[in-house]
């Protein structure tokens, strides 16, 4: 699925484990250990923990879609 043209990659980057513990309305160590675990997705660039939004919400639904 094509995102439109006008939609910024900025918007979708969650930069952190407190951004991205917001989105998910988890507690950031929580993030660290889904991570640490290999069930979040996610990416680093060097040191720095990053994710995207809609990549995040793909996998939620696709957790719900297993678990029915």
């Amino acid at each position: 699925m094509q995102k439109p043209a006008n939609d910024n990659l900025a918007d979708d980057v969650l930069e952190g484990a407190v951004e991205i513990a917001a989105f998910l309305k988890l507690k950031s160590r929580q993030v660290y250990t889904a991570i640490s675990a290999g069930h979040l997705p996610h990416y680093r660039i060097g040191s720095n923990l990053f994710a995207r939004k809609s990549t995040l919400l793909a996998w939620i639904a696709s957790q719900e879609g297993a678990a029915a």
